[in-house]
């Protein structure tokens, strides 16, 4: 996406559409799928690249050298930002938004070749990385070939001139789905990609501002070349019914951030967990994140938003069910909006959180509790003396187990927790250390901490 405009928008359709869901969530609950995730994406972490920002260079040869960081981190999943040319009409910016697409069928020619991309999704594969690109379906550039070539694919006003998909996104146009010539040359510039460089699926932008039968189509049709990996920047259900095989668990992010504003507790994320096991097929895949291209550029860093307790939703991004998100430089502490229409480099300075970040990765990869849709365990919510402020849960699967307890308030608190689903021989997440509980935990715990244990 583009700007606060536009993510303010999304959010606000979103917010509707939860409400419409969640209000008549056993009536429209999503629970038939033919969609069946690829094997690879069972405990998968996902990683978002900016290569414009990645490096000074901006390049893919000059990311393609960072691959080898990235394998050690444990990442399975590298999410390109759109790779394709930005249309130079009414552009923003002295490089334009990701999202301005002049041709879907070539590369952007400041990030490198079409070799170089290829020799990039080839090693990240030689690495057992899996590799999707950004795909803007939406709308396109000004200047986009189709302008010229195909008018009729275009949505137009009473006087026939072309318009943008919403009133403050003037570098861009809006495509007409009514058309449905239109469909089979979207879906054969996808083909193309996955046919010419093997790249293993496709993040959609907005996604739900295109017909969902669109989308049904177009996965139909990419399964028959390879059996792709979906990703929707949507928080729908009906997505996945055929077309995703992830949505954006846009909502408790949110939750996460009312919480540290002191505007929701415990008691909104017990209630978000409830509605998600009536909302979605257990085989959909979530998405949780604390920051994304949008949210960094648009709504601020993990500190702006988070504050003090930045690192403890770190964490549970990793813990609740869903399949966790890295944006760029978050390994490295990322802590600056970066300018979304120019260059502006990340400083991949040392951090913390790269040992953070990379223990978790790992503890999902291996331990079958965390793992993604019906691969891993339920939560299963535990009563503690605080229900306000203390958010505790225990995962299980084929023998592991994860027992998570936050303190999700600014004061210090003693919890006490009792319930027989805490018998046990664990590890103590990031020391390690060897530790039996019987059936009840008393512990303190210092404002936005937590504890966690698993085996």
């Amino acid at each position: 996406m583009f700007f606060n405009y536009k993510r303010e928008n999304i959010k606000a359709l979103t917010i509707a559409l939860l409400f419409i869901s969640t209000s008549f969530s056993n009536l429209f609950a999503q629970k038939t799928t033919t969609v069946n995730s690829p094997d690879w994406s069972k405990n998968a972490t996902i990683y978002e690249v900016n290569v414009r920002q990645y490096t000074p260079q901006g390049t893919f040869k000059a990311f393609e050298k960072h691959l080898p960081e990235l394998k050690d981190l444990g990442v399975k999943i590298l999410w390109l930002m759109p790779i394709n040319p930005i249309g130079v009409k009414n552009r923003k910016g002295t490089l334009g938004s990701y999202y301005s697409i002049s041709n879907y069928k070539t590369i952007n020619p400041e990030y490198g070749t079409l070799d170089d991309f290829k020799e990039l999704v080839k090693k990240a594969h030689q690495m057992g990385m899996k590799v999707l690109i950004d795909w803007v379906a939406n709308h396109t550039a000004w200047d986009n070939v189709w302008v010229k070539t195909h008018p009729d694919f275009y949505t137009k006003d009473s006087a026939g001139k072309f318009v943008p998909p919403v009133k403050d996104w003037t570098d861009v146009i809006d495509l007409n789905y009514n058309n449905r010539k239109l469909w089979q040359y979207m879906v054969d510039a996808m083909i193309y990609w996955v046919k010419e460089t093997d790249i293993d699926g496709f993040r959609a932008d907005v996604a739900g501002m295109v017909p969902t039968a669109f989308w049904n189509y177009a996965r139909k049709k990419l399964d028959k070349v390879k059996h792709v990996f979906m990703l929707a920047e949507w928080e729908n259900e009906g997505l996945h019914k055929h077309a995703f095989d992830m949505t954006y668990a846009w909502e408790i992010q949110h939750i996460m951030k009312e919480i540290y504003k002191g505007k929701m507790n415990v008691g909104n994320l017990d209630a978000y967990i409830a509605r998600e096991k009536k909302r979605f097929n257990p085989k959909a895949y979530r998405m949780t994140f604390t920051s994304n291209h949008d949210e960094n550029s648009w709504n601020g860093t993990v500190t702006e938003r988070f504050g003090k307790a930045q690192r403890t939703f770190a964490v549970m991004t990793f813990l609740v069910k869903g399949m966790p998100l890295i944006y760029s430089g978050q390994e490295a502490g990322l802590n600056k909006r970066l300018r979304f229409f120019d260059k502006d480099t990340i400083n991949w300075k040392k951090s913390d959180y790269r040992k953070i970040y990379k223990t978790l990765v790992h503890l999902k990869l291996k331990n079958k509790a965390l793992w993604n849709g019906i691969y891993g365990g339920e939560m299963q919510i535990l009563k503690t003396n605080d229900n306000k402020n203390i958010f505790a849960f225990v995962r299980e699967k084929d023998g592991n187990k994860v027992i998570a307890i936050f303190n999700l308030s600014k004061k210090e608190k003693i919890v006490n927790i009792a319930n027989k689903k805490l018998d046990g021989k664990y590890k103590v997440l990031f020391n390690k250390k060897d530790i039996e509980i019987t059936d009840h935990i008393k512990a303190e715990l210092k404002p936005w901490t937590y504890l966690v244990f698993y085996k």
